[in-house]
């Protein structure tokens, strides 16, 4: 059944459940596709945590009928681009290829998600690299802190561990664990297909019944998962955590229970967020670095999942400017809740939202990132021009209500730098 959507966008579900998404974009000569699986770190047990990371890097390592070389020389010997990532509530398979080249990515990305071998070697040679990635992350203060905010935050639940997992975990994952969460997991109704530019969506979807046949893929009856959406946000836990590295700075999050994925109000959020650091004219980047010289990077953030959310502050400073950096930071929330933002800084921080959205959809990767997570967690797709609608509503007053409520919630703080 096919059915069209806002904006042009065009709706099919093959059969097993499989939905394919579409938007054509006049006027341009690319075309970018991803496939949306509906399973993330948090959806791992505490013993698997990391598969699905881990699996997003063996997809890539051949099928019976392709070998890595193969997969990755399909897309490099025509200037494409192709990569995964893996978030806490979906993992993505993407590729940015000519249009004339789309039926070959189509074609790959079909091969890759039905019928990877994930043979032992493969997966013992992988382990390795991952094991490396996660050393990485480990030098990045960054990374480093917002693991541990995440940790002390989402305590108890599959939210507080690291996406990628732990040394231990992914040192213990087994062949036949990873594989037996490929087999459950990676199911036609859990998919979506997007794709985004010069591209006809009936072609698309005849191109996707045949590339995401294979090994019966499509035999079954399921109907679509529905969006992941939740009536309210889990509660943060409050409390103060700190860990010691041989940092140059001290880096930390302080940050409160925000908004889901769904709220209404996320538009409002969104200007609230702009305006207060979203920006160099932003009230915390002018107070906190312009006029005081606490810090090179302070930046305020507001992070959604299905049921659960996050707003807060991120900074980093010398050690002997740490407790003034937090001082000013906690008095700027305080104000904000307050007394709310002046009508300059909110039509400010409307004027980058707006902006920033309609700048980023002049790409087919965004419209087609945009299509793939409004399927995983939106009840239905809104478009550019009722985003945008939404955003000009934003008032002063709604902006000030929702810091008021936001930033008087217990806080959470987030330390790392040296001894």
């Amino acid at each position: 059944m096919t059915r069209s959507l806002p904006g042009g966008v065009r709706r099919t579900v093959l059969k097993g459940g499989l939905r394919v998404v579409t938007e054509h974009m006049p006027g341009v000569r690319s075309a970018a596709v991803g496939v949306y699986v509906q399973v993330g770190s948090r959806d791992e047990a505490a013993q698997l945590n990391g598969a699905s990371h881990f699996l997003e890097h063996l997809l890539f390592k051949g099928t019976p009928t392709r070998s890595a070389m193969d997969i990755s020389a399909a897309l490099d010997e025509v200037g494409g681009e192709f990569n995964a990532y893996t978030a806490r509530e979906y993992t993505c398979y993407h590729a940015r290829v000519l249009d004339e080249d789309l039926p070959m990515a189509l074609d790959v990305l079909g091969d890759m998600i039905t019928s990877s071998t994930i043979t032992s070697e493969d997966l013992e040679a992988e382990r390795e690299v991952i094991l490396d990635e996660i050393a990485m992350h480990d030098d990045d203060p960054d990374d480093v802190v917002h693991n541990l905010f995440a940790a002390t935050a989402w305590a108890g639940t599959p939210l507080a561990r690291p996406i990628a997992g732990t040394t231990e975990s992914i040192k213990a994952l087994t062949r036949a664990q990873v594989n037996g969460y490929y087999k459950r997991r990676y199911r036609p109704e859990a998919m979506t297909i997007a794709a985004a530019g010069n591209v006809d969506h009936a072609d698309v979807v005849r191109r996707v019944r045949k590339s995401f046949s294979r090994n019966g893929f499509l035999d079954g009856d399921a109907k679509p998962s529905g969006p992941r959406v939740a009536a309210r946000p889990r509660p943060l836990h409050a409390g103060e955590v700190s860990t010691s590295r041989p940092f140059e700075q001290v880096n930390v999050v302080l940050g409160m229970q925000g908004l889901t994925r769904s709220d209404p109000r996320r538009y409002v959020l969104s200007v609230l967020n702009a305006a207060l650091g979203g920006g160099s004219s932003s009230r915390l980047f002018q107070e906190v670095r312009e006029r005081r010289g606490l810090a090179y990077s302070v930046y305020s953030f507001g992070l959604g999942y299905s049921d659960a959310g996050m707003v807060g502050v991120a900074a980093g400073s010398l050690p002997s400017k740490a407790d003034d950096l937090l001082r000013v930071v906690r008095a700027e929330l305080a104000r904000v809740a307050q007394s709310g933002l002046s009508e300059e800084e909110v039509e400010r921080g409307k004027g980058q939202a707006r902006g920033g959205m309609v700048l980023s959809l002049e790409d087919s990767a965004s419209r087609m990132s945009r299509l793939g997570e409004a399927e995983l967690f939106q009840r239905r797709l809104r478009s550019m021009d009722e985003v945008l609608e939404h955003l000009d509503a934003v008032t002063p007053k709604n902006v000030h209500d929702l810091a008021a409520e936001l930033y008087t919630r217990p806080q959470t703080l987030a330390t790392v730098g040296p001894a």
